[in-house]
């Protein structure tokens, strides 16, 4: 039987991991990774340089989209770039994204700092099929899990790392298989809800106003203080006053 192509899209650390393991499982499953195209994050350091990581083990380095190759399975794992339609239909079984959030309610980015600031008591990571719209794919696989009490959002995405990297783990073999029944988006919409956020609604959520109750305020605080990113703020006679974590 010829080996399937996998053609992997990833960044971050979660990336790595994900592309870590398909290498591991290349002879198991009949595959042949015959690409990755990745987003270079410096802020992660060495360590997860999937560049690197492709290079010891002859994957074929792609440069962008448009040198994206024929394949059965197209795989992303928090790659930055919208796919098009033209992007997709390279992949003549499925195209997937691991997305680190419980489809349908969080499409898009800093999903884990709006469960924290909407009191959500659940959350999860999902692989979904990849269309023409963001996060909207029919889900494939999807793993649950209850969001502790009085969390912070280094937390939380902590928890659903280690959840998303699982789910990853756990489903390859299906998703090489086509063991999977796609379920639409929409038929959750009723018992979930849904919405979609961007990367930029992060600079006002983390303005502190110090006339709003204490509850709030602390929430506020927990849900968007992460290590590595601006902390957040109240303005005190003009002056940008950060608060921190103890």
């Amino acid at each position: 039987m010829p080996k399937k192509k996998v053609v992997f899209l990833g960044s971050k650390p979660i990336g790595y991991e994900c592309l870590a393991y398909l290498i591991s499982q290349k002879d198991n499953l009949n595959i042949e990774i015959t690409g990755l195209l990745t987003h270079a994050r410096k802020e992660f350091g060495n360590a997860h340089d999937l560049n690197v990581l492709a290079g010891e083990h002859r994957i074929p380095l792609l440069e962008s989209l448009a040198e994206l190759p024929e394949c059965d399975i197209l795989y992303s794992v928090q790659y930055h770039e919208v796919l098009k339609k033209e992007h997709i239909e390279k992949a003549c079984e499925a195209a997937v994204n691991l997305h680190m959030a419980p489809l349908p309610e969080y499409r898009g980015a800093n999903q884990f700092s709006f469960a924290l600031l909407e009191e959500k008591k659940e959350f999860g990571t999902t692989i979904h099929k990849i269309d023409h719209r963001i996060d909207h794919g029919d889900i494939l696989f999807q793993k649950r899990f209850p969001i502790p009490d009085d969390c912070w959002v280094h937390d939380l995405y902590q928890l659903t790392y280690k959840a998303s990297l699982y789910l990853f783990q756990q489903t390859l073999a299906h998703l090489v298989a086509g063991n999977y029944k796609p379920v639409p988006q929409e038929v959750l919409v009723g018992k979930y809800g849904t919405s979609i956020h961007y990367r930029k609604e992060m600079a006002e959520i983390k303005v502190i106003n110090l006339d709003w109750q204490r509850e709030k305020i602390e929430r506020h605080i927990r849900a968007t203080f992460m290590p590595g990113f601006e902390p957040p703020y109240c303005i005190i006679n003009g002056e940008k006053v950060h608060f921190s974590r103890q």
